[in-house]
């Protein structure tokens, strides 16, 4: 068996439901729909932790790299661990006084929506948003080169992929590409060194001549100086990306719906 149809195989094992593990309660790190956990009792509603934040969450429509509503998400708004909604609210009350306001792509992502995420990768027949996310990819890559995997920090409860909101232009602040983008020009390290903040202008990964703007990749590094500064950790293949440092479910995979906490 090749090893992309081993990898199939199992991933399509595992979202049936089997665990080659028994679910114990010191096993932290089942994935199966079965096992994950659905007490979100240490969650909040995002919008309640941090007011200013505007919501566009891509996985309750359809303008996504699916194409439909991605399952678990049952009503257009964003949960994250308390720890993590209150960094994110010292965040926003700093780009605030750049001019600036979050808007939130995604934030915690039910084991269900990771599933959905599976089952269309290995549908190869399916490449209905291929234009709009990835033009320069076949479809068949996206697991070997993990643009879709079977765990995601998302269902930690404490990732966001979120940019920022210009009040002055009020338009999203332009980071010189699409959220959901695959490909090497979604990584922060495009065009620029993300560690000092300097722009090169090198485009060379990417494989069809992309580049972004010393003003774009200037955007990009505004939004994660901030995030950095509140406890945030960055995602090198992601400019959107960021987990919270000290998450309290490093280990843990949920599977409650997204829809408000009461």
């Amino acid at each position: 068996m090749k090893r992309k149809e081993l990898w199939l195989a199992i991933v399509l094992l595992m979202m049936g439901g089997v665990c080659f593990n028994s679910c114990k309660s010191e096993r932290k790190e089942c994935v199966c729909c079965d096992c994950a956990t659905k007490d979100s009792s240490q969650f909040t509603t995002l919008t309640d932790a941090v007011p200013d934040a505007i919501l566009e969450i891509r996985y309750f429509s359809t303008y996504n790299f699916v194409g439909q509503r991605i399952d678990g998400y049952e009503e257009p708004t964003a949960l994250m661990t308390k720890q993590a909604a209150d960094s994110l609210r010292a965040v926003s009350d700093d780009v605030k006084n750049l001019g600036y306001r979050l808007k939130i792509y995604d934030a915690y992502r039910p084991q269900k929506g990771v599933d959905h995420f599976v089952r269309w990768a290995a549908d190869l027949t399916d490449a209905k948003m291929k234009q709009y996310f990835y033009p320069d990819l076949d479809k068949s890559v996206l697991f070997d080169q993990e643009y879709i995997m079977a765990k995601s920090g998302h269902t930690r409860g404490s990732t966001v992929d979120l940019t920022l909101f210009d009040m002055a232009t009020e338009k999203e602040l332009d980071m010189g590409g699409t959220f959901d983008w695959f490909g090497p020009e979604s990584h922060p390290d495009f065009c620029g060194n993300p560690d000092t903040g300097e722009y090169t202008g090198d485009n060379h990964k990417s494989p069809v001549g992309r580049s972004i703007t010393a003003e774009q990749f200037a955007n990009r590094m505004i939004l994660r100086a901030a995030m950095l500064r509140h406890g945030f950790k960055p995602l090198d293949t992601e400019w959107w990306h960021f987990t919270l440092k000290d998450e309290p479910f490093p280990d843990t995979y949920f599977n409650f719906p997204v829809k408000q906490i009461k």
